[in-house]
C-alpha cells in the first residue's frame, strides 16, 4: 500500500495518478491527511503524557524517601489524572491508526507517469510483436477438439471428479505440460533465478503482504476450516518469503522461480470465449520473481520482458507485448506488460503472462526493507513479478498452430524433455 508520508508528500501527484487508474474515491486522499493530522498531534499529546507520568513517578519515590509523605500522596493523586488522561489518549491513538489503515488499503498502487490512460483492454498499447502467424490446413481444429482426438485432454472426466474449468491431462497431453515446466525452470535457472517448492496454501497475512486480501478474495478458493487459502499463482508465497524481513542492500537483487498449481475461482467465466483452457479454475504455472533495488527496479522489470519474451520466441509462437493501459492494471501494479500468444484455430489473441512492478506497494504490506550499508533506517524495497509461463493457453497455441492433417509437432526446445519417439504428437 502507498505510505502516509507519500501521499502527504505527493498529494496532487497521487490524486492525478489515481485518476488514470480510474479510482473513483479520491476524497480517501485528504481524509488520510487530516486524520493523520489528528494522530500526530494524539502522539504528541501520548509522547507528553507519558513523559509527565515518568517524571512524578520518579518524584513520588525522591519525597518518599526526604520523608515527605504529604507531597508523595498529593503527586500519587496526580499520577492517578494522568494515568486516565493517558489512557484516553492511547485509545484515541489506536482508533486514528486504525482507520488510516482501513482507508490506506482502499487506495491501488499510483501507475507509473508512463501507464496510458483507458477503461479496458482496449486501450491497451502494443509495444511489440513478433513470430509468424502460421496458415493451417483445411479441417483444422480448436485445442478442445485436438484434444479429445489425440487423447490429451479430458474435460469431461474433469468435470466429473471436480467440475467445470478442472482439465485432466492425460498421456502424451500429461507429458507435454511436465516437458513445458522442466523447459521454463529450466531457463529460469539459467537466468539466475533461484528454485524455489513453496506451499500451495497461504494464510491471511501472506494474502495480505501481496494484495489478493482483501482486494481478490472473491477469487480465491478458502479452506474456511484452516482459515488458509489456495493460491492463485506462485507470487504469493514466494514473495512472502521476505515478510518482515530487512535485507543487506548487498543481498540484492533478490531473483526466485517457482513452478505451481495455480487456483482461481473465475466467478462468471462462461461462453465462447473461455472454451476449453482458455479459462479454468486450476492450471500450471512457473512465476518469476525479484525483490529490487528501488534505483534498479525499472532497469529489472525490462529484463524480465526480455527473459519472458525468448521464451515465447524459443516455443515458436506469433506473441505480442502489450502495455497495460490504466484501467487494466491491477490494484497493487505500477506498471505491466502482457504477453499474448496467437492461437492460429480460434484466431484469437490468449494472455500468458503478466510481468510487473509493483514498485514499493508490496513491499509496504509485507515490511519488506533493506539498509544500505551507510544508512541506520532501512527503507522499503522493489518487488516484481511475472509468469514465465502461464501454461493453459501456451498449450492451447501449441496445439493449435502446430497441428498437422496427421499430428501436432512438439517444439523443438521441448524434445530433449518430451523423450524420443515423442517429438510428433499423432
Amino acid at each position: 500500500m502507498l505510505t502516509i508520508q507519500f501521499i502527504r508528500d505527493h498529494r496532487d501527484t497521487a490524486i492525478e495518478r489515481l485518476k488514470v487508474k480510474n479510482f473513483k474515491q479520491l476524497e480517501l486522499i485528504d481524509m488520510i491527511i487530516a486524520r493523520d493530522d489528528e494522530r500526530r498531534s494524539l502522539q504528541v499529546r501520548t509522547n507528553d503524557l507519558q513523559a509527565e507520568l515518568n517524571q512524578v513517578s520518579k518524584e513520588i519515590g525522591i519525597l518518599f524517601k526526604t520523608g515527605e509523605k504529604s507531597k508523595a500522596e498529593e503527586a500519587r493523586v496526580r499520577t492517578t489524572g494522568i494515568k486516565k488522561e493517558l489512557e484516553s489518549s492511547g485509545q484515541a491513538l489506536q482508533e486514528a491508526e486504525k482507520e488510516i489503515s482501513e482507508w490506506l488499503v482502499q487506495i491501488p498502487n499510483i501507475p507509473h507517469p508512463s501507464v496510458p490512460k483507458g477503461g479496458s483492454e482496449a486501450d491497451n498499447r502494443v509495444v511489440r510483436q513478433g513470430g509468424q502467424i502460421p496458415v493451417l490446413h483445411e479441417g483444422a481444429m480448436p485445442h478442445w477438439e485436438l484434444g479429445l482426438r489425440y487423447k490429451l485432454i479430458d474435460f469431461d472426466l474433469g468435470v466429473k471428479i471436480t467440475g467445470g474449468g478442472f482439465p485432466l491431462f492425460r498421456g502424451q497431453g500429461a507429458r507435454l505440460q511436465r516437458a513445458l515446466i522442466s523447459y521454463f525452470l529450466d531457463q529460469n535457472s539459467a537466468a539466475g533465478y533461484e528454485e524455489i517448492l513453496p506451499p500451495l496454501l497461504v494464510n491471511e497475512a501472506s494474502g495480505f503482504g501481496t494484495g489478493q486480501l482483501p482486494d481478490k478474495e472473491g477469487q480465491m478458493y478458502h479452506v474456511t476450516g484452516d482459515n488458509l487459502y489456495l493460491i492463485p499463482t506462485a507470487e504469493v508465497p514466494v514473495t512472502n518469503m521476505y515478510r518482515d524481513v530487512i535485507l543487506q542492500a548487498e543481498e540484492l537483487p533478490i531473483k526466485n522461480t517457482a513452478y505451481t498449481p495455480c487456483f482461481r475461482r473465475e466467478a462468471g467465466s462462461y461462453g465462447k470465449d473461455v472454451r476449453g483452457l482458455n479459462r479454468v479454475h486450476q492450471f500450471d504455472k512457473v512465476e518469476i520473481v525479484q525483490i529490487q533495488h528501488p534505483s534498479a527496479s525499472y532497469d529489472a522489470l525490462e529484463e524480465m520482458v526480455n527473459h519472458v519474451e525468448q521464451l515465447v520466441i524459443n516455443l515458436g509462437l506469433p506473441y505480442r507485448i502489450v502495455q497495460l493501459c490504466g484501467g487494466d492494471l491491477s490494484f497493487t501494479s505500477a506498471l505491466t506488460y502482457d504477453f499474448e500468444v496467437y492461437a492460429a484455430a480460434q484466431k484469437k489473441w490468449l494472455e500468458v503472462s503478466s510481468v510487473s512492478n509493483f514498485e514499493s506497494y508490496q513491499a509496504n504490506r509485507l515490511k519488506l526493507r533493506f539498509r544500505e550499508p551507510s544508512e541506520k533506517r532501512p527503507q522499503l524495497a522493489h518487488t516484481l513479478n511475472g509468469s514465465a509461463l502461464a501454461l493453459p493457453r501456451i498449450m492451447a497455441a501449441i496445439l493449435e498452430n502446430f497441428q498437422t492433417p496427421d499430428g501436432i509437432l512438439v517444439p523443438e526446445v521441448l524434445h530433449r524433455y518430451i523423450g524420443a519417439g515423442n517429438e510428433k504428437i499423432s
